[in-house]
């Protein structure tokens, strides 16, 4: 077996058709390239198997079906406890992406690795939309677990400067966060579908709450009079999640002239944003989204594909785009805005057309993944020494390669895996959405 230098854990599914799939794909990918490989403990389920190996690579995946999300998330922790003890000799960086993976990174007996704390999201905040129910003394309790994770790791990054700000409330220094934001590719133009309408806008992401389909369903009601105009709805989460939306749908009169796609992958997702003639993120202004922040990748992968967007007019939306250049922001929560902006990039489609390739030129000189990654690298570089200047990691003394076996007790769902053809590593969380 191998004793890695590198893990990295997420709470996640992994892998899935969640935008944050794309994101766990190439932080992993980048931080197993730069340590000659590395273990990624995951969330499993949805026929995924338990273990996978492919040269240096390792996933293990959590299948634990534990109905109740804190006995879940305490479980993980311990498990990823008992995934990490084999490496701690060996381990010199451990990258996280929540409080749930983080406590064991930085409680490990003799700690000599190093942490990097991703927060794409605090679950002091986010859990009050997820799960509403949830009591406030246990988001507290939430909350100091939070502080005590980023107080104890080394490295704390954020996909965007309202996040940072939502760290930085928590207390930790500015001098520790460093800014990665997500990414895009910018490729040939994809086919397009071959079910494609004549015409349509389209949506790509997850169906929660704060994502915002009951303000376009509403806003789609006000675009009647346009017949052979379609919304194209690319859900990442499966059908069943769908049926409040749908329901909605069917009270507003729109049901018959939407289009829905579910869990597509994500090369067929990007030929349906490509195609299409305006692409629509409708955040709401809800806590989620302005105390704490995002970082949407539907706004970016959009503008990679030269679609020109219409968004709400969120700060987090406002560091990826600027309105009138690379497309619409409009008012969060309003249909008829929202409705006006669309009707006005279709009536004037060669303002949308170069709206769409000025935001195509703004992910080219400097919000690929790539650029992305080249960050992450200087985190590593920071913290962590032993990384050759050409990503090629320094023998640490004493590493032979071998590793014992599991902890006892620990549940091996380990396993490993390289790259798909597209170059990514792709991921899902237990209550799958895209991001």
């Amino acid at each position: 077996m191998i004793r890695h230098r590198a893990a990295y854990v997420a709470f996640d599914r992994f892998p899935s058709s969640k935008g944050s799939a794309v994101h766990i794909a190439q932080m992993a990918d980048e931080l197993f390239t730069r340590f000659g490989g590395g273990l990624l403990a995951a969330i499993g389920g949805g026929g995924l198997p338990r273990y996978q190996r492919e040269g240096d690579r390792e996933i293990a995946r959590f299948e634990a079906e534990i109905p109740n999300l804190i006995d879940r998330t305490e479980a993980f922790s311990g498990w990823v406890a008992g995934h990490l003890e084999p490496h701690l000799a060996s381990l010199e960086v451990c990258h996280v992406r929540d409080p749930w993976g983080a406590l064991p990174a930085v409680t490990a007996p003799g700690r000599r690795h190093r942490v990097v704390y991703e927060v794409n999201g605090l679950p002091s905040i986010e859990m009050r939309h997820t799960w509403p129910l949830t009591a406030p003394s246990t988001l507290a309790k939430i909350r100091e677990l939070e502080r005590f994770c980023l107080e104890r790791s080394d490295a704390v990054v954020v996909p965007s400067n309202v996040i940072a700000e939502a760290v930085g409330r928590i207390g930790v220094p500015d001098a520790k966060i460093t800014l990665v934001p997500n990414g895009a590719e910018v490729t040939a133009r994809p086919a397009r579908p071959a079910d494609a309408p004549g015409r349509y806008i389209v949506y790509v992401g997850a169906l929660q709450p704060w994502q915002g389909l009951d303000v376009l369903l509403r806003a789609f009601t006000r675009l009647a009079d346009l017949p052979d105009l379609r919304l194209v709805i690319c859900s990442s989460v499966a059908e069943r999640r769908a049926k409040p939306l749908r329901r909605l749908a069917e009270r507003l009169g729109v049901d018959g002239r939407i289009d829905w796609r579910f869990t597509l992958p994500h090369h067929e997702v990007a030929a349906w944003l490509a195609n299409a003639e305006v692409s629509v993120a409708p955040l709401t202004g809800c806590a989620r989204n302005l105390d704490q922040g995002c970082a949407p990748l539907k706004v970016l992968e959009s503008m990679a594909a030269g679609t020109p967007v219409v968004a709400s007019d969120l700060p987090a939306v406002r560091e990826l785009m600027t309105d009138g250049e690379h497309g619409r922001l409009v008012p969060a929560d309003r249909p008829a805005p929202l409705a006006r902006a669309i009707r006005i990039l279709l009536e004037y489609p060669d303002q949308a057309r170069a709206m769409g390739e000025r935001a195509q030129r703004r992910i080219a000189d400097g919000l690929t993944w790539p650029h992305s990654r080249e960050r992450l690298a200087g985190v590593y570089r920071t913290i962590a020494p032993t990384i050759g200047v050409d990503g090629v990691l320094a023998e640490a003394e004493g590493c032979d390669r071998e590793v014992p076996p599991a902890a006892p007790g620990a549940d091996l769902a380990a396993g490993a895996v390289g790259l798909d053809a597209a170059g990514r590593l792709g991921a899902a969380d237990p209550e799958p959405g895209r991001a």
